[in-house]
């Protein structure tokens, strides 16, 4: 059925508030609940799994340098209602409905990282060989950022995230406070997924493959989802009224596998301030921005000019087809008070990782293959994730990892534990390729295209354990293109520095 656009109100995420303190700190309890959701105005209320029942979850707003405690539990029922394929690693022999949460770009102690089998199931019968504790501990030594938590199970991260387990988690901070951009109710989060739906209303995943062989397992992974509509806080291309002023938005894409090329409707350009890490050190006019699953922008637009107008979100990579829009922007409610708020032309200062200090530079390349089924399968370097480990760094030392993308597809590549910086990028002859507009901020996730070579540079602190990285494309983490990255303590390296400055 063909959904109208723009019915529905862009909801805005509630925030969550500790309820009781643990070790001096607070500590937050969030419940992983089946509940109904209504995505639409014209859709009946819809099966998810949602953090305290909400789809996206409840926001976490923490100050930086403060810690604080996260009870995560699973209430869900014991058989998931999306198709669980068996075959792939981590989904045999285990129970079928598992989680572990990860909070995506915090530099987490092991225990508290949500390692993809650190799994527990309802009211923790059972839990996975990495699973240390059942209360985790964020730090929240980062600089202020958008980060976000979601589900992280080996074998079904894409079915839990699909399902409705993302959410977001902000660190603020005095700096950014003390910055004259728009601020309060004109900072608004904006969570993208795309989703498909069944005739009844059901969120529909496909359990196999277009044109599947005969000997497929049944039901079977599929090597990429593409939904045909776009939900954003959890409605389906939702508007807001907007004044006529400048606004700030803080916008995720939560999708399992799709890239967008975020625009506004009439190309008017707009400013990118942020990424994954935090704010950039110069804002960026930009017309448009390609944003892969797990990436962060934060950026600022001006309406201003535009009283009475309506502007579309939209994806540049779509335009034509029905999910070409995003969400609509109605310049249409008075300005409530004169707007002070503006750009400032230097936003933030990070240190930059000296190419002298660099330890070790791993090539590593994106590879297509087959498993036993003959189905498409992405590895790194053709190893599998139960392959030994081969990402080993020292703590505290600096690599440069040159990612070398063999494949047509995008891969947007996560490392825990750490943001990067991104040195430059190749074709496939070898040429130089211009930075993304993200290039020149830090980042915890980077956007790799087919046939592109992309050099990052990190500093791997301040914990040593037992971490991964991966492909976020969730279909490719779940069939294996995810390793293992072992922190190894080193005698030579200094104590890192706690203040949270490096």
């Amino acid at each position: 059925m063909e959904l109208e656009k723009f019915v529905d109100a862009l909801p805005i995420p509630s925030i969550i508030t500790p309820k009781e303190i643990y070790k001096g700190k607070p500590l937050y309890h969030v419940r992983m609940i089946e509940t109904l959701h209504k995505f639409h105005r014209d859709l009946p209320n819809t099966k998810v799994w949602g953090y305290n029942g909400l789809v996206p979850g409840p926001t976490f707003n923490v100050e930086r340098n403060k810690p604080i405690y996260v009870r995560w539990t699973n209430h869900l029922p014991t058989k998931h209602f999306l198709p669980v394929d068996q075959t792939i690693h981590g989904a045999h022999h285990n129970p079928e409905v598992r989680t572990v949460v990860h909070l995506h770009g915090s530099p987490s102690e092991p225990a508290s990282d949500g390692h993809p089998e650190a799994w527990f199931t309802r009211n923790f019968q059972q839990t996975g060989p990495h699973f240390i504790k059942e209360i985790y501990h964020y730090t929240n030594r980062e600089r202020a950022a958008a980060l976000w938590y979601h589900d992280h199970a080996l074998g079904i991260t894409r079915l839990n995230v699909y399902a409705g387990l993302s959410g977001l988690y902000f660190v603020r901070d005095k700096h950014e406070r003390s910055l004259p951009l728009p601020k309060g109710k004109y900072e608004i989060p904006l969570v993208v997924q795309d989703k498909s739906f069944n005739p009844d209303g059901s969120l529909l995943y496909p359990d196999q493959p277009e044109n599947p062989s005969p000997d497929l397992p049944y039901p079977s992974i599929v090597p990429s989802f593409l939904g045909d509509t776009i939900t954003v806080n959890g409605k389906v291309w939702p508007y807001i009224k907007v004044e006529p002023r400048k606004y700030r938005f803080r916008l995720l894409n939560a999708s399992n596998t799709r890239t967008y090329k975020f625009q506004l409707s009439d190309l008017r350009s707009f400013y990118l301030i942020g990424t994954d890490g935090g704010l950039l050190e110069r804002p960026i006019q930009v017309e448009s921005l390609d944003v892969s699953p797990a990436e962060r922008i934060d950026i600022v637009v001006d309406f201003s000019e535009l009283m009475g107008q309506k502007i579309k979100l939209q994806d540049g990579f779509e335009l034509g087809n029905p999910t070409g829009d995003i969400m609509e922007f109605q310049v249409s409610k008075p300005l409530s008070y004169p707007d002070h708020s503006r750009i400032p032309s230097h936003l933030s200062y990070f240190e930059p990782i000296p190419l002298n200090k660099v330890r070790k530079v791993r090539r590593i390349t994106l590879n297509d293959s087959q498993d036993e089924y003959g189905r498409l399968m992405l590895l790194f370097d053709d190893k599998e994730w139960m392959d030994p480990p081969t990402e080993t760094p020292l703590l505290n030392s600096v690599e440069i990892w040159e990612l070398v993308n063999q494949t047509p597809g995008i891969h947007p590549i996560h490392v825990h534990l750490v943001n990067f910086r991104v040195l430059d990028r190749f074709d496939q002859n070898g040429n130089l390729l211009p930075p993304l507009p993200a290039d020149f901020g830090l980042k915890d996730t980077v956007l790799i295209a087919g046939g592109e070579t992309v050099r990052i540079i990190m500093k791997f602190q301040p914990y040593c354990g037992d971490y991964v990285w991966h492909c976020h494309r969730l279909e490719h983490e779940d069939h294996d293109m995810m390793r293992p990255l072992i922190i190894i303590p080193s005698h030579h390296s200094k104590p890192s520095n706690s203040n949270g400055h490096h």
